[in-house]
């Protein structure tokens, strides 16, 4: 088969790409504002790189929306591959935002008003991210006009994101499909210590445990133990149900055994990319301030006070994090039986 031969130019598209910067204040019988060229490159950036973090989470959906996925298998290395990819973009899109604070509150007035309606909050994108990796409309900052400046083709595509599977659903799935408490074989040589009914012998004794760690100023946490690892009503009101979170806090509790090591650092991952978007936020706050003080956003969003709402609220993977709070120290760990140790260690 001939090869048709490339070029670098044309492979890129760069004359499209390099042709799409088209500052407003450069039009005829305007002054030219020397760092409106700066702002657009780097919306153009960001906005390429939000499709490259779309195409990374949409294939970890498709892999994780099979019925079943093999976690010692290629198939778990690839999605915790690419998860690894997002946070590491994540943290570009953050150091980005030292080249546009190089733009002085002034030079930003250069051509401030003449971006009116446009804004950031206009990135249609990004709130597909925030849909497909979780979060929900009714845990939204800003609900009254989140969509209301977009056109209908995009909040049809937002909608269509809100409406499908999303990265914390199938991680639920997931975790919920892990076979180790399910199936007594692990557990017939294991001596437990602590009983309570209706719980399996070793998060009873894990319980047992925990609660006796508590200091005076912590012992709420006891009722919170039940309640986010065995209350199955608050199944609806929580991403994460009973049995799911119990199988992540097992992962991060036994997590030097080989065959959760990967399952571990997925988890992992899914909190560094809340604390990358944080991060972004947080910097964005600043730079907001910097620019504009206390002024309304081009959007019409209230600027810097909307963003430190959304800071505030927008965490998806809040639920894994909040496990920490359940850890022990490792050596009060429950010993393991061995048909437990051989089957995590690949000892088949």
């Amino acid at each position: 088969m001939d090869h048709k031969p490339v070029y670098y130019g044309e492979y890129l598209q760069l004359d499209k790409i390099i042709d799409a910067q088209y500052p407003v204040s450069f039009e005829k019988g305007k002054e030219p504002a020397h760092d409106e060229m700066l702002f657009i490159i780097i919306h153009q950036a960001y906005e390429l790189w939000f499709k490259q973090v779309l195409f990374e989470v949409g294939s970890v959906i498709e892999i994780m929306n099979k019925p079943a996925i093999n976690d010692n298998s290629p198939e778990l290395q690839t999605v915790v591959h690419r998860m690894h990819r997002v946070v590491t973009i994540l943290k570009v899109l953050v150091q980005q935002i030292d080249i546009l604070e190089t733009m002085t509150p002034m030079d930003f007035l250069d051509f401030r008003d003449m971006l009116r309606p446009a804004s950031g909050f206009q990135s249609w994108q990004f709130k597909i991210l925030e849909a497909k990796l979780g979060l929900k409309f009714e845990k939204r900052h800003g609900q009254e006009y989140y969509i209301s400046q977009l056109k209908q083709q995009e909040i049809d595509i937002i909608k269509d994101a809100e409406s499908g599977p999303s990265v914390i659903q199938l991680i639920n799935g997931w975790l919920e499909r892990m076979p180790f408490f399910d199936e007594p074989f692990y557990w017939k040589n294991y001596t437990a210590a602590a009983s309570q009914a209706n719980m399996h012998p070793f998060w009873a004794d894990y319980e047992h445990i925990y609660t006796s760690s508590l200091s005076e100023g912590e012992k709420n946490n006891s009722s919170f133990f039940k309640n986010i690892f065995y209350n199955a009503d608050m199944n609806n009101e929580r991403s994460l149900s009973a049995k799911a979170c119990r199988s992540a806090l097992f992962i991060m509790l036994y997590r030097g055994c080989p065959m959760l090591e990967l399952p571990f650092q997925l988890l992992d991952t899914l909190l560094e990319i809340d604390n990358q978007l944080g991060n972004w936020r947080y910097r964005h706050i600043n730079m907001v301030r910097r620019m504009i003080g206390t002024r309304i956003g081009t959007g019409g969003s209230t600027g810097a006070g909307y963003l430190q709402g959304a800071m505030d609220k927008h965490y998806i993977f809040r639920e894994v994090s909040q496990l920490n709070s359940f850890l022990i120290d490792r050596r009060k760990l429950p010993a393991l039986p061995k048909e437990l140790i051989d089957k995590l260690g690949y000892n088949f």
